[in-house]
């Protein structure tokens, strides 16, 4: 078995590779009225590709700038006012719990 494949045994022990299928079966159109293939891409009449599923997710997510967040630079976290160098408290030692019977 390949690592990082998903190869699934069935009940009767044959093989099946789930992503050489979907790989192998890319282009295929879907069953239905959905006019898509498995890879996403809208299909047109004769099973055309008319816009891939790339240019249908970028276009989706420019008219929608608000779903696709960006990223931002955070700023350095600042050291807390304990952190500065001489003025650490002194921690006091927890006292065990005793079991008073």
């Amino acid at each position: 078995m390949a690592q990082g494949r998903k190869t699934y045994r069935t009940m009767q022990g044959k093989e099946v590779d789930l992503d050489l299928l979907r790989v192998k079966n890319e282009l295929t159109p879907a069953v239905g009225n959905a006019k898509i293939n498995a890879r996403g891409d809208e299909l047109g009449p004769g099973g055309k590709i008319i816009r891939k599923q790339e240019d249908a997710a970028t276009e989706y997510n420019a008219a929608r700038p608000d779903s696709v967040k960006q990223a931002t630079k955070t700023p350095a976290p600042q050291p807390l006012p304990e952190q500065v160098a001489g003025t650490e408290k002194a921690r006091t030692p927890k006292k065990p719990k005793t079991n008073a019977g």
